[in-house]
């Protein structure tokens, strides 16, 4: 199985990093800003840089989405993860059309309203995964597999 991790810099990646006794042994690649904790932190991984900032930016989705069919045709992942933020969004929805399975994480602090992400990404998901929950009223189909912290 081959995994793309897909997620901003900072806490974003930090919350795919915590998934490490799932993917330590697959065949993996990240795609993540190129700034300084996310070299350092992906130092021995495979990982492709994406545009940024990404928040509310048409030029980042059109950058974006290049680079996610670019990558995805390129890389042929089974598995698309993240946990956000914008960047996840073409890499989800071209993933989707290329048949690829998606898992998505709603971030920790969230615990009774939505991200924009996880809004946008939430009817294309195979598995929407909340970390409260409350977050079930807001996400019926997820599924609550508690804190990844």
């Amino acid at each position: 199985m081959k995994v793309c991790l897909v997620g901003s810099s900072g806490g974003h990646l930090a919350h795919l990093y915590m998934l490490k006794p799932f993917w330590k042994e697959k065949d993996r690649f990240w795609v993540t800003f190129d700034k300084e904790d996310a070299r350092s932190l992906l130092k021995d991984e495979k990982m492709y840089s994406c545009y940024y900032p990404t928040n509310r930016s048409l030029k980042a989705l059109i950058i974006n989405s290049k680079l996610a069919i670019e990558i995805l045709l390129s890389e042929k992942p089974d598995l698309i993860i993240s946990s956000g933020a914008a960047v996840a969004v073409p890499f989800f929805y071209f993933g989707k059309l290329m048949r690829k399975k998606l898992i998505y994480i709603e971030v920790f602090d969230r615990i009774d309203k939505p991200t924009m992400t996880g809004k946008i990404v939430y009817p294309i998901t195979d598995k929407f995964i909340v970390e409260w929950e409350e977050m079930k009223r807001v996400y019926p189909k997820a599924i609550n597999l508690g804190s990844i912290f």
